[in-house]
């Protein structure tokens, strides 16, 4: 372990009470939960917000319990809003970070010729998007090279952007498959100066650093509530600069909750980012999405953003001296996914092995990063992904057991 990254862990450890966080995480008493980049574990006052509301709806009514709650489900907007450093009404509720994604899109008239700029670390449903508008609208896909450091290249991003006159710049925070920060904050200046449309999916990286709008520049911002964030299942977000709603973006499918059927051959949308939702709520979710955004901001985002990198950190450190095992993240800067490739098992196997050993991980294949992992040359790698409620000693008993199933195939 490295001394500077171990008193970054005891520093970031001061500011958290861990033990009491692990008191109200009733799964850590369960398993490693090293899958937080997947879904993280509920706390009790989330999961006790989803059940009052579940057991008002048996007692009283969907619709009614929806009604006697409206107040707390206006928090929803108030809390997300918070959390991201904007205005309540900016906020849209989601089913999850790929609905938000793709309602998103589906917002920006595209037309054949204009150009979609992204980068090589990607989510794969994103880019599966991009593929999709060039096969029905003719789009053209220009990804941005990276640095021999690892993550996308500012200025021939940037370069790009003069030249191509993109109609929709988009980049992801941090992809689902390595640990890599992409520097978004930097991508967005260069958008706003030539007045580019942002789109930024922070899936990934709201709940684990403290994600702000103003500075980041976007004009849509997606994300997921069930990963690090600790939300429910089944949630996510969509955030709607006030440029983008002033010039009339709107889904291509509109409903009865986005829009007023002003007269029988006219509809006029939202003035809001509720024009992006839809009438059907999960209120119970909603609820819970709203209380793991006040958690996460009880906790302190600056204090998660030391402590969950600095356990990483030591996992890799704890990892990269394992013969046998490679670990894969690149980057000038590196969050809490841990990916790595070990030799001599195959995917399945090695994952049912940590399984067994009741330690939480995803695996990821060459099909979800066809770029990173082409780079690369690996097909599958295993994620760990440890957040703020795991502990030093279960970052060093996952490297012991990655150790032991490398040590089977030595």
């Amino acid at each position: 372990m490295k001394e500077h990254d171990s008193a970054t862990e005891n520093r970031a450890e001061s500011l958290l009470d861990v033990r009491a966080l692990r008191a109200d995480t009733p799964g850590s008493e369960n398993v490693v939960h090293f899958n937080n980049a997947g879904c993280g574990l509920l706390a009790k006052p989330v999961l006790r917000t989803m059940l009052d509301h579940l057991n008002l709806e048996a007692e009283i009514g969907g619709y009614e319990a929806a009604a006697a709650r409206s107040g707390e489900v206006a928090e929803f907007y108030r809390e997300i809003a918070a959390l991201i450093n904007a205005r309540p009404r900016n906020i849209a509720f989601a089913a999850s970070a790929t609905h938000a994604y793709s309602t998103a899109l589906s917002s920006i008239r595209f037309e054949p010729g204009d150009v979609v700029l992204t980068t090589r670390n990607d989510f794969i449903s994103n880019q599966i998007a991009f593929l999709s508008l060039r096969k029905r609208f003719g789009v053209e896909i220009v990804h941005a090279p990276d640095t021999p450091e690892g993550g996308v290249d500012v200025e021939a991003m940037a370069a790009l952007m003069r030249a191509r006159r993109p109609k929709l710049v988009a980049a992801t925070h941090i992809p689902t498959n390595s640990g890599l920060v992409q520097p978004v904050a930097e991508i967005g200046r260069h958008c706003r100066e030539l007045g580019l449309l942002y789109l930024v999916d922070a899936c990934q990286s709201v709940g684990q650093y403290p994600v702000d709008v103003e500075e980041i520049g976007a004009d849509l911002l997606t994300s997921t509530c069930r990963k690090f964030l600790r939300g429910p299942r089944g949630s996510g977000f969509l955030f709607v600069s006030d440029r983008f709603l002033d010039a009339g973006h709107e889904p291509l499918f509109i409903d009865m909750h986005g829009a007023r059927w002003s007269a029988p051959e006219h509809y006029e949308p939202a003035e809001s980012a509720s024009r992006f939702e839809e009438w059907e709520f999960p209120y119970a979710t909603v609820l819970g999405c709203a209380r793991a955004a006040r958690y996460a901001r009880e906790v302190g985002l600056e204090a998660i953003s030391r402590r969950t990198p600095a356990l990483a950190a030591r996992l890799r450190d704890g990892l990269a001296v394992l013969p046998g095992v490679e670990v894969l993240d690149r980057g000038p800067r590196l969050g809490a996914l841990v990916t790595f490739s070990i030799k001599g098992w195959d995917a399945v196997p090695f994952k049912e092995a940590m399984d067994a050993r009741r330690i939480n991980s995803a695996l990821s294949y060459r099909e979800f990063a066809q770029f990173d992992f082409g780079d690369k040359d690996v097909d599958w790698c295993l994620r760990l992904s440890p957040h703020y409620y795991n502990t030093e000693q279960e970052v060093d008993d996952v490297a012991a057991a990655v150790a032991e199933l490398a040590g089977q195939h030595a």
